[in-house]
């Protein structure tokens, strides 16, 4: 199977990022070795789940099946937000979530997925293979007692359905909008009312009226899920999501216990699997989104002075929590430092490119 020997050669050779691989790795002991992964996610979320189980099958692959790592989706072991603290405590070795999920323990967890007008896939993927990021996520989550991979991005996000259209920012007062991590916090000075909820619930709770809008991930999600049944407004952007990377959360003992040629696995089938998630989003978004619209989805951009209230409300709960808790500054300042290197050369490399034919390919589609 070419994929399996290409997994073994990458493992046991040449683990691009932080795993340091022992030589010769064959030599090593093989032992049999069987854990568990919990997932915040189920068959729901297809894209997300399904890069959680290639994981698993490419472990099994490259180690001959001697490393056996059973997915189990949200709910059936641990809660779907219960993932930080089963892997923690170690009721499971490992566990796929976003980290933004637990924003209540610590907004500086924010940085491992999204945060509002942070940094897209590929400069997300540069801060942390190539800039600090990785080695500042390892600071924050060591003393949880886990190592955190990336795990997969989803892309830039929509900014979600409303029942309502959203003309002006006093249009954001008052609704109950289920929403997640940092975003949470910047609406609610906006006057929106944040709910977060398990995926399972969201689309229930729409429907009964108890969300006036919700933000999930994009088209292919928003699909599956039936958003566009209830609520028929669909904006962009996710300003707080220009990228969304999911993690896998290992527990640190459970991974130091490990062969090194295990360790090596992890690394690099994590590293994989990642490739996976962005690709299937970018794949099958652009069709989704053709669907919804013509099943009667209405498709509408953030009017400006609603995106530069929502900007200015996120550099004043960025100052606040800066001012307060010396580790988020310390993320922070590189985080946005290095997004804010990166950006004028995307413009320059590829936005006007990107702006400049999205023009033309709309008139011509007319």
């Amino acid at each position: 199977m070419q994929r399996r020997a290409f997994l073994k050669k990458a493992g046991l050779g040449a683990v691009a990022g932080t795993a340091a691989v022992a030589a010769p790795a064959i030599a090593q002991s093989s032992p049999k070795v069987s854990w568990k992964l919990a997932s915040t996610y189920n068959t729901a979320t297809p894209a997300l789940f399904s890069t959680a189980q290639l994981f698993c099958d490419m472990v099994k692959e490259v180690t001959d099946g001697q490393f056996n790592i059973r997915l189990y989706p949200a709910g059936e072991l641990v809660p779907g937000f219960g993932v930080m603290d089963a892997v923690g405590n170690r009721t499971v070795e490992c566990g796929q979530t976003a980290s933004y999920y637990y924003y209540g323990k610590n907004p500086s967890f924010c940085f491992d997925t999204a945060v509002p007008w942070g940094l897209t896939v590929r400069q997300m993927n540069a801060w942390f293979r190539e800039g600090n990021g990785l080695n500042l996520m390892r600071e924050l989550f060591a003393p949880l007692g886990i190592i955190n991979f990336p795990f997969g991005n989803t892309g830039a996000q929509m900014g979600g359905w409303y029942r309502k259209e959203i003309n002006s920012v006093e249009d954001l007062k008052g609704l109950t909008m289920r929403t997640a991590g940092f975003a949470g916090e910047v609406l609610s000075r906006l006057g929106v009312i944040p709910q977060q909820l398990a995926t399972g619930d969201i689309y229930p709770a729409l429907e009964k009226g108890a969300l006036d809008a919700v933000e999930f991930v994009g088209p292919v999600d928003d699909e599956k899920l039936g958003f566009n049944k209830v609520a028929k407004y669909y904006y962009y952007p996710g300003w707080w999501e220009g990228a969304a990377q999911v993690s896998l959360y290992v527990n640190d003992k459970a991974f130091a216990e490990l062969p090194k040629a295990y360790q090596s696995a992890v690394e690099v089938c994590s590293r994989a699997a990642s490739n996976h998630l962005v690709e299937y989003y970018d794949n099958y978004n652009p069709e989704a989104l053709r669907r919804l619209i013509a099943g009667g989805a209405v498709l509408k951009s953030f009017p400006r002075a609603v995106l530069d209230a929502c900007y200015e409300a996120s550099n004043v709960v960025y100052k606040e929590f800066c001012d307060k808790d010396a580790g988020f500054k310390k993320i922070y300042d590189d985080y946005m430092g290095y997004r804010d290197n990166l950006v004028p050369w995307f413009r320059v490399g590829e936005g006007v490119f990107e702006n400049y034919l999205g023009a033309v390919l709309a008139k011509q589609n007319k």
